[in-house]
C-alpha cells in the first residue's frame, strides 16, 4: 500500500472512532418512547438509559486518558471499542429475552459509557501524536466533522432500525465497533515510546505544572467546547419537543429535520479544520467570530416561532459552532507534550460530555420558565464565553504560526495574562 493510501486509511480509522461515541445516545433518542411502553417503565427510568451512559463516560474519560499516556492510545481505544460493543449485546439480549430487561439494559449502557470514554478523546490525542502542523489541524477538523456526521445520521439510523424491532439498535452497536476496531488495528501505527513512562506521582506533578502555568486559557478553551455542545444539544432538545407537540412530527422525518443544523455544523467543522493550518491568530479570530454568530442567532430566534425561518436562523449558530470546535481542538491538542496529551484531551472530552448531558434537562427547565428567557440566556452565555476567549487566549504575534503539537513550553508559545 502506498504511503498516501496508508495515510488515508489511518485518517479513516481515526475518523471512525468518534462516530462510536456519538451513536451511543443519538441512535436511541427516536426509540425512547417505544422503549418506555414496551418495558412499562416511567419517564425517569427511560431517561436513566441516557444518563447512566453519560455519567459512566464522564467519570471514565480522565482515567482512560491517563492509561493512554502511560501505555499507548491503541491499548486503550481497542478494548474500549470492544467494551462498547459488548455493552450493546448485553442490552439488546436483555431486551429480547430477559424478564428483568431494564436492569440489564442499564448494566449494558454503563459498560457502553465506559467504552465510549476511550473513543473520541483518545482519538484527539492520537491525532496529536501522529500528525503535525497544518495536517494535524485538518485531521482534527475531520474528527470533529466525523463527530458531527454521526449526530446527523444517528437519529435517522435509529428510526430506520426501529422499523425492524425497537431493540435492533442495540445490536447495531457491535457491528459499528467491529469495523472501527479492524480499521484501528490494521491502519493505525503508533511510534514506540523511547523511554519508560514517568511514575504516577511525577506524571500528576507535571499535569499540575501545566494547569498552573496555562490554566486560564486552557480552562477557557474547555469552557468554549462545553458551551458549544451544551447549547447545541439543548436547542436540539427544544426543537425535538416542538416538532412532537406542535407539528406532530416523529420518526425519520423528525430525525431528518434535526439533522439540518447538524449538517451545517459538520460541513463548517471540516472546512475550518482544512483551512486553519497552524495559524493560531486565525484560530482565535474564528473562535470569536463563531461565538458572535451563535450569540446573534440565539438572540434573533426570540422573534421566530414558525419552523422554516426558525431553522434558517438556527443554522447560523451551527456554523458558529463549526468554526469554534476545530480551533479549540487544535489549541488543546497542541497544549502539552505527548506524554501528558492523553489526559489533557480526555479531560476536555469529559467536560464536553458533561455539556451534552446537562443541556437537555437545563433547557427543559428554561422552556418551562420562558421561551424568550431561554434564548436570551443562551445568547448571553455565548457572548460571555466569546469575550473570555478574546481576553484569556493570548498569542505572541511572532509565534502565531508556530507548529501546533509540540511541547507547550518550547514551541506553542501561548501565554496568559
Amino acid at each position: 500500500m502506498s504511503k498516501q493510501n496508508a495515510s488515508f486509511m489511518t485518517i479513516a480509522a481515526i475518523g471512525s472512532i468518534p462516530l462510536i461515541l456519538v451513536l451511543g445516545n443519538s441512535m436511541l433518542i427516536p426509540i425512547l418512547p417505544k422503549m418506555k411502553s414496551e418495558l412499562a417503565i416511567s419517564q425517569l427510568q427511560v431517561s436513566l438509559i441516557i444518563t447512566v451512559f453519560s455519567i459512566a463516560a464522564a467519570i471514565s474519560i480522565p482515567v482512560l486518558g491517563y492509561f493512554s499516556d502511560r501505555f499507548s492510545r491503541k491499548a486503550v481505544i481497542i478494548p474500549a471499542l470492544i467494551a462498547y460493543g459488548v455493552g450493546g449485546i448485553i442490552a439488546g439480549s436483555a431486551a429480547a429475552w430477559f424478564s428483568n430487561a431494564y436492569m440489564w439494559i442499564l448494566i449494558g449502557r454503563i459498560l457502553q459509557g465506559i467504552g465510549a470514554a476511550g473513543t473520541a478523546p483518545i482519538a484527539m490525542a492520537l491525532t496529536g501524536d501522529l500528525f503535525k502542523g497544518g495536517q494535524q489541524s485538518r485531521v482534527l477538523g475531520l474528527v470533529e466533522a466525523s463527530n458531527g456526521f454521526g449526530k446527523v445520521v444517528s437519529p435517522i439510523i435509529g428510526s430506520l432500525l426501529a422499523l425492524l424491532v425497537w431493540y435492533a439498535v442495540f445490536f447495531a452497536f457491535p457491528a459499528f465497533c467491529l469495523l472501527s476496531v479492524l480499521l484501528t488495528l490494521f491502519f493505525v501505527h503508533e511510534k514506540k515510546k523511547k523511554k519508560e513512562p514517568p511514575p504516577v506521582k511525577k506524571y500528576i506533578s507535571g499535569l499540575f505544572s501545566v494547569f498552573k502555568q496555562e490554566g486560564k486559557w486552557l480552562f477557557t478553551a474547555y469552557l468554549a467546547g462545553a458551551t458549544c455542545l451544551f447549547t447545541l444539544f439543548g436547542i436540539l432538545f427544544y426543537i425535538s419537543d416542538v416538532l412532537e407537540k406542535t407539528y406532530d412530527t416523529d420518526g425519520v422525518l423528525k430525525g431528518s429535520i434535526l439533522a439540518i443544523p447538524l449538517l451545517f455544523m459538520t460541513i463548517t467543522s471540516y472546512t475550518t479544520g482544512s483551512k486553519i493550518g497552524k495559524n493560531m491568530q486565525l484560530m482565535k479570530k474564528l473562535i470569536i467570530i463563531g461565538f458572535l454568530l451563535m450569540t446573534a442567532s440565539f438572540a434573533t430566534l426570540v422573534f421566530f416561532e414558525k419552523l422554516v425561518p426558525f431553522i434558517a436562523i438556527l443554522v447560523f449558530s451551527s456554523i458558529g459552532t463549526g468554526l469554534v470546535l476545530p480551533c479549540v481542538n487544535s489549541f488543546i491538542t497542541g497544549s502539552v507534550e505527548a506524554a501528558r496529551r492523553g489526559f489533557v484531551t480526555s479531560l476536555y472530552g469529559s467536560v464536553r460530555f458533561l455539556g451534552v448531558a446537562i443541556g437537555p434537562p437545563i433547557y427543559g427547565w428554561l422552556m418551562d420558565w420562558s421561551r424568550t428567557g431561554m434564548f436570551l440566556t443562551t445568547a448571553s452565555l455565548t457572548l460571555l464565553v466569546g469575550f473570555l476567549c478574546m481576553v484569556l487566549i493570548q498569542i505572541q504575534n511572532e509565534n502565531s504560526k508556530s507548529q501546533i503539537g509540540d511541547s507547550l513550553f518550547k514551541r506553542l508559545q501561548l501565554k496568559t495574562e
